[in-house]
């Protein structure tokens, strides 16, 4: 693996392996609490517009985002296919507990350090610091998602000031 992909986060290991629309993207597998059918999250007034609402996951109202609208794809209707990847995202003074809409869940794989290449350089400033590697496979590319930098402070902070909501009760 170059330097370039070390220094962006990617390393070798198994990841969820997701898609929007025709791409396909890849999440660490040890970021994955739980993959959940689809359920429709209770809305949050005043969210931003990829913030969907909360999702009830055992008795935690987790906040759930729509991966397409936050990196600019058009939203979709959901489908029997789509899921809520609920993630457990390490930031720097906390964990963030988020779900994240999915189109499609396929498998666990395993990336090798030889297989993970940087981020691609297409000459001229694009937002590509969520991108910590990509994988060549026979049937296109992986993006491996680097989920703290995907979301920025900005974001983190709204996030995490949704209250945990006891739905157990």
């Amino acid at each position: 693996m170059s330097e370039t992909a070390k220094g962006q986060g990617a390393s070798e290991g198994q990841y969820v392996t997701f898609g929007l629309g025709d791409e396909l993207f890849a999440a660490p597998v040890g970021l994955v609490r739980e993959i959940l059918t689809y359920q429709v999250p209770s809305r949050i007034p005043n969210s931003p517009d990829y913030l969907l609402g909360l999702t009830d996951v055992r008795g935690q109202g987790v906040p759930t985002a729509d991966l397409r609208i936050r990196l600019g794809m058009a939203p979709t209707e959901p489908t029997l296919n789509t899921r809520i990847l609920v993630l457990d995202i390490p930031l720097e003074d906390r964990v963030l507990s988020l779900g994240l809409v999915a189109d499609r869940v396929f498998e666990v794989a395993v990336f090798s350090a030889d297989q993970i290449e940087p981020s691609p350089d297409i000459g001229i400033k694009w937002r590509s610091d969520y991108i910590s590697g990509v994988v060549r496979r026979e049937d296109g590319f992986v993006v491996l998602i680097d989920l703290p930098r995907l979301l920025s402070s900005t974001d983190t902070v709204s996030l995490a000031s949704f209250p945990d909501v006891d739905r157990a009760a």
